[in-house]
């Protein structure tokens, strides 16, 4: 993954400030060893940790400072202030630690804390994590097998271990390069603005490292009575305990010309890497669909110096999702950019060099790329008997209708305490969130998933910071303007803050996130 070196600034810890200087409950940016540190204080005491986030390098001074924790003001990650470790995803790895001393009425930061080699790669959760796994549980688990080395996968698996966890895991996907960062390949990778040795989650040898066994082949059927789950080309895997996280695949067009070799979709690093190679000869490019990949595909062809139209169906791109002032502002941004937009039209067929619209107007086009959405991957568990609802139907601790079975990410649809109502989502940080705590609950932890949604879309400058889940609302509350780099946008239903979408307003994105977490800390689930 990318980082950024946080500048150093403030005061040099290594020498010493005075404990005065710093509040009880505040915190102070500034360096020691050469490196950013964040200082807070807790009464008598004092904790230093690592000012940029292990995730892409956002400015943790900059971020919400609550309790004994902080979070990342660009993609919502939670460190502790006193272990650095990664206490909510994105972020997976932990932040460096730093000895700190008090002197008389001075402190000073004298040094970086150690960590072991499994602790470097997936640390223990500190005594902050809500919950704890049951020994007795785990001791019942020796076999987990997860489907899919997505998102939700590979968190699941590393929270595991992170539990303390010896027994076997299994990831089976059948896709060759995962786990990776799947959000930058419509981003920066895709932009040229990222190489491809950020892109994968973890360095070669890591999983294997840790006794986590990657199976190459797709999971062909789960025979529940047998807790087995067979392999295509693979010996069958039992489990004691299996979490499903298949992930979602793109939505194909039944168009003609769909499958001529100049049409592309991207969900895969396969597919951003054809993508890639394609623009490189590219004179004409057309995108169909005006989705957050079809919109994010746009921006960085177009960062590439490549000429990009869009063809979708909708009057305002992402207007649904977004509301019309900022689907607007979104429209606006690319087009001042060199993008052409045909909206409210969609494609009859694709040519040679050509998309034909329903309108018969004809679009040079030699490479084309459709991003009309994504649909989960639910043939596993229906072929399985689970109880559907428009993905997998799951309790609150994530545990789908069979025991010992549970699903996370893109198909797995949970009852959300906030909206009081279940919902599926597509959102990288949730399926990472979703299977860590899937993982802990595989372990006996008994804790119900109440993270609030989360994503973010980036389109060249400007970034859609998301919280919540608004699928209708019945009000808009818009401050501040998108042209000028500075809105938020409420949505509301029945007087209910649903959902809060912000560009370059972090704080407030933070602090509705922490606000909807603490509205729902208690609330009943079902």
């Amino acid at each position: 993954m990318s980082t950024t070196d946080t500048p150093l600034s403030g005061p040099d810890f290594s020498k010493g400030i005075p404990f005065a200087d710093l509040s009880d409950g505040g915190q102070l940016l500034g360096h020691a060893q050469g490196e950013a540190v964040l200082l807070s204080r807790r009464g008598d005491d004092a904790f230093a940790i690592g000012a940029t986030c292990s995730h892409y390098g956002g400015p943790l001074a900059e971020g919400l400072v609550e309790g004994d924790t902080v979070r990342c003001p660009w993609h919502h990650a939670c460190f502790s202030i006193r272990t650095g470790e990664a206490l909510a995803a994105p972020a997976l790895s932990p932040v460096p630690c730093y000895t700190v001393e008090r002197r008389g009425d001075e402190v000073f930061v004298t040094g970086k804390e150690a960590r072991g080699a499994l602790a470097a790669s997936f640390p223990m959760p500190s005594s902050t994590s809500r919950s704890s796994t049951s020994s007795s549980a785990a001791s019942l688990v020796r076999r987990v097998v997860i489907v899919g080395a997505g998102a939700a996968g590979a968190a699941g698996a590393e929270m595991l271990r992170r539990c303390g966890y010896d027994g076997a895991i299994t990831m089976v996907d059948s896709d060759t390069d995962a786990p990776y960062d799947r959000p930058n390949l419509s981003k920066d990778y895709l932009a040229g603005n990222a190489p491809e040795e950020w892109i994968p989650l973890r360095p070669d040898g890591v999983y294997a490292e840790h006794g986590i066994e990657v199976v190459r082949a797709p999971a062909a059927r789960i025979d529940r009575e047998a807790r087995v789950v067979e392999v295509t080309g693979h010996d069958a895997l039992p489990y004691d305990a299996l979490l499903l996280a298949t992930g979602a695949e793109p939505v194909r067009l039944p168009l003609e010309g769909a499958e001529l070799p100049h049409v592309h979709y991207l969900r895969s690093l396969d597919d951003s890497r054809a993508i890639i190679a394609a623009a490189k000869t590219a004179r004409h490019i057309v995108v169909i669909g005006a989705s957050f990949i079809g919109l994010e595909v746009a921006a960085a062809l177009t960062t590439r110096g490549l000429p990009v139209q869009v063809v979708a169906p909708e009057d305002v791109p992402l207007g649904r999702i977004l509301g019309p002032e900022l689907g607007g502002a979104i429209r606006a941004l690319h087009e001042e950019k060199g993008v052409i937009f045909h909206l409210e039209r969609k494609p009859l067929r694709i040519e040679r060099d050509t998309v034909v619209l329903d309108n018969q107007q004809r679009i040079p086009a030699d490479l084309v790329v459709i991003g009309v959405g994504v649909r989960p991957r639910l043939d596993l568990a229906e072929r399985a008997g689970l109880t559907m609802d428009r993905g997998v139907r799951v309790n609150e601790y994530l545990e789908t209708s069979a025991p010992g079975i549970y699903a996370a990410g893109d198909i797995a649809r949970w009852p959300d305490p906030h909206s009081g109502e279940r919902l599926r989502v597509e959102h990288w940080v949730v399926a990472q969130r979703m299977g860590q705590v899937a993982a802990r609950n595989i372990l006996g932890a008994r804790e119900a998933f109440v993270h609030v949604p989360y994503f973010w879309s980036a389109h060249y400058d400007m970034t859609i910071s998301y919280v919540g889940h608004a699928e209708s609302w019945d009000t808009l509350h818009t401050d501040g303007s998108a042209a000028e780099r500075n809105l938020s946008v409420r949505y509301e239903r029945d007087g209910k803050l649903l959902a809060l979408a912000t560009i370059f307003r972090d704080q407030e994105s933070l602090q509705t996130e922490r606000a909807m977490e603490r509205s729902v800390a208690t609330a009943p689930l079902s």
